[in-house]
């Protein structure tokens, strides 16, 4: 496994950007709109027709390889419509590194194009209040094809010194969620960059977003719902695999292991012992993995607000 990341967006993925050249009519809102594609979609160019209309400052949509001939039609379609064409095979949360250092806008809204055929409310008012708010992310509401209420709330957990992620039924405007539902979300830019942005070292797609958003707390930002923000699939919701993986294991040395003492974190070196009973690896593998993570949160150390148990025990209060 390659050492964690130090920098934003710090693996160079090959991509080509076809479209941008024009500057869209006048923009409403300092906010470029994140379109993350997950396979080829016929409506697509409905898609980035309800999207102009909302007069974002740019329109960033990202693809595979495989879509690149259709991308290549769109963006003379749309030529104020920057389209990333990802060359190399690599995760949605990768996608987004490269998406939110390709935007030049204070905040970025970001969609799955599923969620951009029907209702689509977003608005210059809303971006507005969300930006007074100067929060690292606000979660939409949202719903099934059916309009049936999909989970978005989401906490975390621990039972038996087992980390979980539970889901709350509840929704209320402003109730903090672990994560946002599919990545969907206000966002701001600068937070997502300085907080390091997806961590490709970890490859499983579920463990490297809740990598991500639990570093969020655990650094001082905040993601919370908004009963005023809501997206509905036109399709099927695809499945998140939950297994727990080596994955689960540099999401673990990164989250659960640091220590918040005082004003900072650090990572006790008796608690290799703990990493070594859950490690597959062997000895050299899991001490050359435990002493990464011990150089990473010596590098953040000061970034960290409270550690995991803190964030687990306190979730929810005021």
């Amino acid at each position: 496994m390659n050492t964690i990341p130090s920098i934003f967006n710090q693996r160079k993925v090959s991509y080509i950007v076809l479209g941008g050249s024009e500057n869209p009519r006048q923009a409403l809102m300092p906010v470029t709109c994140v379109v993350l594609s997950r396979s080829g979609r016929h409506y697509r160019a409905r898609v980035i027709e309800n999207l102009l209309q909302k007069r974002f400052e740019k329109i960033i949509s990202v693809s595979p390889k495989s879509e690149q001939k259709s991308v290549d039609l769109l963006a003379r379609q749309f030529p104020t419509v920057k389209f990333l064409v990802v060359l190399d095979s690599v995760s949605q949360g990768e996608l987004l590194n490269l998406a939110f250092y390709e935007a030049q806008t204070p905040y970025v809204l970001v969609v799955q194009e599923e969620m951009c055929l029907d209702k689509f409310s977003f608005d210059a008012s809303m971006a507005e209040k969300f930006a007074r708010k100067k929060q690292f992310c606000i979660a939409p509401k949202l719903l099934s094809s059916s309009f049936t209420k999909l989970p978005v709330s989401f906490f975390p957990s621990a039972r038996k010194s087992v980390f979980e992620v539970g889901v709350d039924s509840f929704f209320a405007d402003g109730q903090p969620s672990l994560y946002p539902a599919d990545y969907a979300g206000f966002y701001d830019r600068e937070k997502f960059i300085l907080l390091g942005g997806a961590d490709y070292t970890i490859s499983s797609e579920y463990w490297q977003k809740i990598d991500l958003f639990f570093r969020a707390w655990l650094w001082g930002e905040k993601i919370n719902l908004s009963s005023f923000f809501e997206f509905k699939y036109s399709g099927n919701i695809p499945e998140e695999n939950l297994t727990v993986d080596i994955s689960y294991l540099r999401f673990y040395l990164k989250n659960l292991l640091p220590v918040f003492l005082s004003d900072h974190a650090k990572i006790p070196w008796y608690s290799y012992f703990i990493f070594k009973l859950k490690s597959s690896c062997g000895f050299v593998e899991s001490m050359r993995q435990f002493k990464d993570a011990v150089r990473w949160t010596r590098e953040n150390q000061y970034r960290f607000k409270l550690d995991a148990v803190s964030l687990i025990e306190n979730w929810g209060k005021k």
